[in-house]
């Protein structure tokens, strides 16, 4: 007799659900690709990138060619061309001969990538972006600007 009760409603089985962790716990190579949002402004410059441009402003301004200002820095010109196009990082060392041979100090230099960093940071915090409005310090720097 008892073969031919049925249930009043059906009974699904338990579910268990997925255990949660942390996201500091999951790790970036973990992440599938289409759950990073794209990101929306250009990546920020490379230290070397810009210690290379303000390099190369120097020597333009001083009016010197590569093989003169290598010569004072005791590098190759082959070097400092790498350098100033940002493709090496040259060593602290490498730094203060390079500042030497413009007749600075680092802490002048290091002032000078500063300065453009800073400046290339406004620059791309002033740059409109589709969909959104500018308000509040940005703005008064747009305005100021």
């Amino acid at each position: 007799m008892a073969a031919n009760v049925t249930p009043l409603r059906k009974v699904a089985p338990p579910t268990v659900a997925p255990p949660t962790v942390p996201p500091h716990a999951v790790p970036p190579h973990a992440v599938p690709p289409h759950a990073v949002p794209p990101r929306t402004t250009a990546p920020e410059p490379l230290w070397r990138e810009v210690l290379g441009s303000q390099l190369r402003e120097l020597r333009h301004e001083r009016q010197e060619r590569l093989a003169e200002t290598a010569a004072r820095a005791g590098i190759s010109p082959q070097y400092l061309s790498e350098i100033e196009r940002g493709r090496k990082e040259p060593s602290s060392e490498m730094i203060a001969a390079l500042a030497g041979a413009f007749g600075l100090t680092l802490i002048d230099l290091t002032r000078l990538v500063t300065e453009d960093l800073r400046g290339r940071a406004v620059q791309q915090a002033l740059r409109p972006r589709p969909g959104l409005r500018a308000s509040g310090p940005v703005a008064l720097l747009a305005i100021a600007a």
